[in-house]
Formats: structure tokens, C-alpha cells, sequence
């Protein structure tokens, strides 16, 4: 039976303490730059890792998608971890196996370890995805809830850019790129051991004082943090839910959503071509160097259009932001189809054109996805089972993540590139539609007024214009 929606009280206006909250965010966020940063370095470390090892292209991708591998594990068992332990201990646990996994990578003597030392990366990354987004939303005001998650994929994009500097930098040293991932680690560290708890984690554990005392530190004042605390009140007294709750009626159509934009956001290629960049432009007559600096500069444009997005979202809504983005990267992809077909780009102009629709894509793509995905899925879920939910979203990314992962060189062998980016293209038009038809807009709205929505069954597009 759908429960009955207490009425909301009208917000108080409140100065929040910027400064504190986006020191939160930021601290946070080092999870991202790490998650960026392990993600993206393999790309370049696969040029120097075949030469010492001799891998032939399957090998290539089960070290790359170990990674993968691994945060499926990762961000399944982080929400009832979160639930259990709380938002900061969870993400101190996270640094601690991201420290460990980086120092093990760097010191791998051969295959077998390095993959299972990123197997162990990968628990971390899965996990980062989960709790991280998930401790923002609920410790940010609903007016900066966007610019202050999407804290997250700046770092993670950001992270992708140091790692292809860092790799054109250190050449072929691939044990000192994956050791510098140990620093990160250790700030995220030091940086969540001084942090407060999630409100609302602390709310739904019983202790309303200590949840008063955070909100009062973060929002300015007693009035609005006591404002605020009674809006929580309204959806925290539900016990905690179960897997099954996920699957009930009037939750599912979050499921739907998080599970469903995480899913496109891999299936449409874009990390795909994040990873194999530098091999794919290796194969359009670049030499290595000049694979790796163009795919660097690349994602350049993904971590402006990050910054950019950032202050979008919470002006002009998650869901128009997508849909103004995804059309400009469906036709990059298409480009490069057509400049892929037969024998490939032959001219100086084709082959840097397919690198302009390559930064164009990454741009368009990473910037529209990448930008709202782990928002979107940290907003939607219910606070009863909101860790839980999380974890299923995360767990969607990064498992179409790993097929995406181990059967794009697969792809480009047997189909070609030219069919490769066409399908590409073709997915990336079925979630411009999934989005037009599905995806709600969250901008502005508290999380608990976004779980009313749910409960009153106004949460998709066309229910609310019904």
C-alpha cells in the first residue's frame, strides 16, 4: 500500500557555511581523483606493460578490467556498510584499500599480481562511487547539492587528466604511475579522519542531537539546522530496508533511474574510448606520444566542461542539461565512423579530425553523463534504503562498465572501428530517449522532497505533467 506523504514545511531561509561545506565536499571528493586517477593511467600504462610482458589483447583487457572487476564487489558490499558503520568511516576504509591496492600495483612482478593487486584497486573504486556522492548529497544544501556532488566527477575526470600527463611524462615507467597513487590516498586519509558524520545517517541511527550539532555546523544557524532536521524527521523513522524494499512498487522507479543512467552512461562508450584512446589513435597512424598527449588534451575539455556543467545543473536542471549535451556527441561518434571506414584515415586532416570529433566526444559525453550520473543516483533513492540503492546504481556502472571494458578492441577487430562507433551512436540515441521519457528533474528539490515525489507517484516526467 503506498504510505501517505506528511506535508513539508516551508523551508527557513538559512546562510549555510560554504566555506565548511565545500571543504566536505572537496576532501571527499580526492575519492574521485583517485577513482579518475587508476582508471585513467592504465591507458597509458598498457603501452609500456606490453612491451615488458608481451600481452597480446585479451591479456590487455583482463588487466584493465580488473579494475572493473573489482568495484563490482566494491560497491555492492558499500551500502549496507554505510548503513551499518556510517558515511566516514566507510570512505576512511576506502583510502585505506586505495593506499594498499597502489603500492601492491607498483610492485607487481608480473601479470597475475598486477591484476590481482587492480582487482583490489577495483574494491575501492566500486566503493568510492557508492558512498562518496551519497555522504555529499546528504551533508550539502539542496540550492548547491549539484555543483557540490559534481565535486566528484571533476576529480574524477581531473584524475584521468594527471594520469595521462603523468604517463607521457614518465614515459614508459609504469611502476612509478601506479605508485603515485598512493598520495591521494593518503590526504583522503588524513582529510575524512577530521570530517563530521552524514545528519541524516545519524538521524536514522537515533541520534538527533549529534545529527543537530553537524547540521548546525554546516548550515549556520540553530533555527534553519532545526528546520531541517524536522524535514528529515518526515522520512527517517522508517526502520532500515532490505534489498526486496528496493523492488516494491514505489521505489522502483528510482531503481529504474539510477540503474538505468548508470547503465547508458558505459554503454554508450565513453570510457571505452577513455581507455583505449591511445591504442585506437596508435591504429589511426599516431605514434605513441602523440596518442597519449592527444588523448590528454582531450580529457581537458572533459574537466572544463565538468567545471561548467557543475554550475549548470543547479541552474538549469539535471535532465535538460543531458538532453542539450548527448546530441553532439551521437554525431561525433558518427563522424568518426564514416573517417574509420575501408583502410581508415589517410590524410593529416582526417586523422586530426577524428582526433577533434575524439575531444568533442569525450567532451559532450563525459561532460553530460559524467557530470550527472552519480548525482541523479545519489538524489533519488529513499533515505531508508538510499545506501542500498546507491550500490546498485554503482554496481550498474561499473558492471557495463567491465563488458564495455573487455570487448571494445574485441569490437574494433571484428566488427571495425567504423561499426564500432555507429553502435555507439545508435545506444547513445536510445538514452537520449530514456532520458526524455524517464528521467526526472531534481534541481532544487530537498532529498526528502524528492522521495515525497516518489511516494505520491509524481516522480516520472510525464506523471508530473499528468
Amino acid at each position: 500500500m503506498l504510505a501517505s506523504s506528511p506535508t513539508l514545511a516551508a523551508p527557513v531561509a538559512a546562510t549555510p557555511r560554504k566555506g565548511l561545506v565545500v571543504l566536505i565536499a572537496v576532501i571527499a571528493a580526492l575519492g574521485g581523483l583517485l577513482f579518475g586517477y587508476d582508471t585513467g593511467i592504465i591507458g597509458v600504462a598498457l603501452l609500456g606493460l606490453g612491451r615488458e610482458f608481451a600481452m597480446d589483447d585479451t591479456v590487455k583487457q583482463l588487466v584493465t578490467g580488473a579494475i572493473i572487476f573489482g568495484a563490482l564487489f566494491g560497491c555492492l558490499g558499500t551500502g549496507p556498510i554505510s548503513d551499518r558503520l556510517g558515511r566516514r568511516k566507510t570512505i576512511i576504509g576506502v583510502a585505506l584499500v586505495f593506499a594498499l591496492g597502489s603500492v601492491l600495483s607498483a610492485l607487481s612482478p608480473n601479470v597475475t599480481l598486477l591484476i590481482l593487486s587492480r582487482f583490489l584497486l577495483g574494491l575501492s573504486a566500486g566503493s568510492s562511487t557508492q558512498i562518496i556522492p551519497v555522504y555529499i548529497a546528504e551533508v550539502a544544501p539542496p540550492e548547491h547539492r549539484g555543483k557540490l556532488v559534481v565535486l566528484f566527477q571533476f576529480m574524477v575526470v581531473f584524475g584521468i587528466t594527471v594520469a595521462y600527463f603523468t604517463g607521457f611524462a614518465l614515459d614508459e615507467h609504469w611502476r612509478w604511475m601506479f605508485g603515485l597513487g598512493l598520495v591521494p590516498a593518503l590526504i583522503l586519509l588524513a582529510g575524512m579522519a577530521v570530517l563530521p558524520e552524514s545528519p541524516r545517517w545519524l538521524l536514522v541511527k537515533g541520534r538527533e542531537q549529534d545529527a543537530l550539532a553537524v547540521l548546525e555546523r554546516v548550515r549556520g544557524g540553530k533555527a534553519a539546522a532545526e528546520a531541517e532536521l524536522a524535514e528529515i524527521k518526515t522520512v527517517s523513522n522508517a526502520p532500515e530496508g532490505s534489498w526486496s524494499d528496493l523492488f516494491s512498487p514505489w521505489v522502483r522507479p528510482a531503481l529504474l533511474v539510477g540503474a538505468g543512467i548508470a547503465m547508458f552512461s558505459q554503454i554508450t562508450g565513453n570510457n571505452a574510448l577513455i581507455y583505449y584512446a591511445p591504442t585506437i589513435l596508435t591504429q589511426a597512424g599516431f605514434s605513441d606520444q602523440t596518442a597519449v598527449l592527444a588523448t590528454g588534451c582531450s580529457t581537458i575539455l572533459v574537466v572544463i566542461m565538468t567545471v561548467v556543467g557543475s554550475f549548470l545543473v543547479d541552474r538549469i536542471g539535471r535532465r535538460r542539461y543531458l538532453l542539450t549535451l548527448i546530441p553532439g556527441s551521437i554525431i561525433a561518434l558518427a563522424i568518426m565512423g564514416y573517417l574509420f571506414q575501408g583502410a581508415g584515415p589517410q590524410t593529416e586532416v582526417e586523422r586530426w579530425t577524428v582526433v577533434a570529433c575524439l575531444a568533442a566526444y569525450l567532451m559532450l559525453n563525459c561532460g553530460g553523463f559524467g557530470v550527472c550520473i552519480w548525482l541523479i543516483n545519489a538524489e533519488v533513492y529513499p533515505l531508508f534504503v538510499r545506501g542500498k540503492g546507491a550500490s546498485v546504481g554503482a554496481f550498474s556502472h561499473w558492471g557495463f562498465d567491465l563488458l564495455v571494458t573487455l570487448t571494445t578492441l574485441s569490437l574494433v577487430t571484428q566488427l571495425g572501428a567504423a561499426h564500432t562507433f555507429w553502435l555507439y551512436a545508435g545506444i547513445s540515441l536510445v538514452a537520449l530517449l530514456f532520458i526524455w521519457r524517464l528521467v526526472p528533474e531534481t534541481k532544487g528539490k530537498s532529498l526528502e522532497q524528492i522521495e515525497h515525489d516518489l511516494r505520491e507517484r509524481r516522480f516520472f516526467p510525464y506523471q508530473r505533467k499528468g
